[in-house]
């Protein structure tokens, strides 16, 4: 999702200096982060907005859902998790790749590609454009749908074993 992280290994990186001085001057020097951008962003800007959002919509009455998504999954991810979320499903509890059980996969994303109009996208500004317009013609009424069904839709992926639902 954020491609911030750039890939560095120490086993094929290498400077060609005359003293340690001029290597740390090239660059031979690298401070590493402790924890990776991605997951900073993800706890930093993201899970915020999602936690306020599920208070002005839900109450303090739902449960929060992420997928496997590194960020996701990692310790402090869960930990924030936990302490902030009235409720949430924590990674060993969540199948991975369940679009069956994910409102944003059964329904929303179909219902957001109705709303942008195809034929006004021919770059990459017109698109942001259209799926901002997109998301404000959503109906709520199609949102809390999707997640008031959930608990029947996790009944029937009980039913068929953990496999993929049918229409």
């Amino acid at each position: 999702m954020f491609h911030i992280d750039e890939i560095y290994n120490s086993q094929n990186d290498r400077i060609w200096a005359v003293n340690r001085l001029a290597a740390d001057t090239n660059g031979g020097i690298r401070q590493k982060r402790k924890f990776p951008q991605k997951l900073l962003v993800w706890l930093a800007e993201i899970l915020p907005v999602a936690l306020k959002f599920g208070h002005d919509t839900f109450g303090v009455d739902w449960t929060f859902q992420q997928d496997g998504a590194k960020p996701q999954i990692h310790a402090k991810s869960q930990e924030w998790c936990e302490k902030h979320f009235p409720c949430f499903i924590d990674k060993d509890h969540w199948p991975p790749s369940s679009p069956d059980l994910n409102p944003l996969d059964y329904c929303i994303w179909d219902e957001l590609a109705h709303q942008v109009n195809w034929d006004a996208v021919t770059s990459k500004t017109t698109l942001i454009y259209e799926v901002k317009r997109a998301v404000r013609k959503v109906s709520l009424d199609v949102v809390f749908e999707s997640c008031s069904s959930w608990t029947n839709r996790l009944y029937r992926l009980s039913q068929v074993k953990g496999n993929y639902l049918r229409q």
